[in-house]
C-alpha cells in the first residue's frame, strides 16, 4: 500500500479545509469500501481525511416532518432507528439487505452512497477499465457481464451501482446534502449518481472537495405503504442482480401516490419515471402493474448474458406493487 498522509478532522470546515479540493485528497468515513480500493491498488491517495468524529451521527426529525439522517450515521443503526422502520420500512429493509452485520456496523450512509462499483474490471488493476483509468477500455463489454448494467450503460461503461440504500432513498424523493465553498447544496438522491456516458471516471455531482453531510428524507403519509426486495446469487451477503424499491397509496383502488426506482440494473439507482406516469391516476391492477413496468423496461439494452435480468426487475416490480395494494388488484 502506498504511504499515505492521514489528518482526523473535528468540523466540517477543517476537513474540507484538509482536502482542498485536491485530486489525491479523500475523506474517510467507515472505509468498509475505500480502504479494500487502496489494498486492491485502485485507490491510491496521498491525503485521507477522517470524518469519522464529525457531529453528523445522529438522526433528527426537522419541523416538517422530514428526517435528516448525518452522513457518519452507521447502517445498522439506521436500519434500526424506529422513525424509520416505522415511516420508511424500503429503506430499514434495503439497509438490513445489504452486507454482513459486521460490515453494517461500520459502513456510513455517505459512504454507502459514495461507494464504488464491484464491477471486477474496475477492481482488478491489471485489466482495462475506463472508470479506473479513463481511455484503457472496458473489459466487461466483451467479457464476463452477468452481473452488469441493462439500462442507462454506454460503449465507456457497463459497471452497476451497487448500493441497496441508494435505491430506497431514491423512491423516497430523497436529498444528498454537500457542504461546498459558497455554502450547503443539495443534490436529489435519484439524480446523485451520474450516468457513464463517455466519462464514466466521473461517478457522482460532488465537486472536488465538497463533503457529504447527510441524507434528508421528505415526509410521507402516515405508514405508506413501501417495500424494497432484492434478487441476488445467495440468501445474504450477495449484491443485487436485481431490486426493487416502491412506495404505493392506493385509494379506491386508484393509484394516487407511486414511486419505484430498481437497483442492480444500472449505473446509478434507476428511478421508474415512465412506470410512475403511466400508473399515476389508474388502476391498482396486475395488468397496469404490468404495462407500465414494461413500458419502464423498454428500454433495456441487455447484454450477451445478462438479458434476464429485463424479466427479474419485471417480475420483482409486479409482486411487490401487487403486494402493496391494500387489496387483491383486479384484472
Amino acid at each position: 500500500m502506498k504511504a499515505f498522509r492521514y489528518v482526523r478532522a473535528h468540523s466540517v470546515e477543517e476537513a474540507t479545509a484538509a482536502h482542498g479540493g485536491r485530486a489525491g485528497a479523500r475523506y474517510l468515513g467507515g472505509g468498509t469500501n475505500l480502504v479494500d480500493l487502496m489494498k486492491l491498488g485502485v485507490e491510491r491517495p496521498e491525503t485521507l481525511i477522517d470524518v469519522s468524529a464529525l457531529p453528523l451521527d445522529t438522526v433528527d426529525e426537522l419541523a416538517d416532518g422530514t428526517i435528516r439522517v448525518g452522513a457518519t450515521v452507521r447502517n445498522s443503526d439506521l436500519a434500526a432507528h424506529p422513525l424509520v422502520r416505522d415511516r420508511y420500512p424500503a429503506l430499514a429493509q434495503a439497509l438490513l439487505s445489504g452486507a454482513s452485520g459486521q460490515l453494517r456496523n461500520m459502513a456510513t450512509t455517505g459512504g454507502n452512497l459514495l461507494q464504488r462499483t464491484r464491477c471486477p474490471y474496475f477492481q482488478d488493476v491489471s485489466k482495462p477499465c475506463n472508470k479506473r483509468e479513463p481511455g484503457t477500455g472496458c473489459g466487461a463489454r466483451d467479457g464476463v457481464h452477468r452481473d452488469h448494467a441493462v439500462l442507462g450503460h454506454s460503449p465507456e461503461c457497463i459497471a452497476t451501482h451497487p448500493s441497496d440504500m441508494a435505491v430506497a432513498l431514491a423512491a423516497l424523493d430523497a436529498g444528498v446534502e454537500l457542504h461546498t465553498a459558497g455554502g450547503p447544496r443539495t443534490v436529489p438522491v435519484a439524480e446523485f449518481h451520474r450516468l457513464p456516458g463517455d466519462r464514466p471516471d466521473r461517478e457522482t455531482e460532488v465537486a472536488p472537495g465538497e463533503l457529504l453531510t447527510a441524507v434528508t428524507v421528505p415526509p410521507t403519509p402516515a405508514r405508506m405503504p413501501s417495500a424494497y426486495r432484492k434478487a441476488r446469487d445467495r440468501a445474504s451477503y450477495a449484491f443485487a442482480l436485481a431490486s426493487v424499491a416502491v412506495v404505493l397509496d392506493v385509494d379506491d383502488s386508484v393509484v394516487r401516490h407511486v414511486r419505484i426506482a430498481f437497483g442492480g440494473l444500472a449505473p446509478r439507482p434507476w428511478r421508474a419515471l415512465r412506470a410512475e406516469e403511466a400508473l399515476l391516476g389508474g388502476p391498482a391492477t396486475d395488468r397496469a402493474f404490468l404495462a407500465a413496468v414494461d413500458a419502464e423496461l423498454s428500454a433495456a439494452e441487455p447484454l450477451r448474458d445478462n438479458a434476464f435480468k429485463v424479466p427479474l426487475a419485471r417480475n420483482l416490480a409486479c409482486d411487490v406493487l401487487r403486494r402493496l395494494a391494500p387489496s387483491p388488484a383486479r384484472p
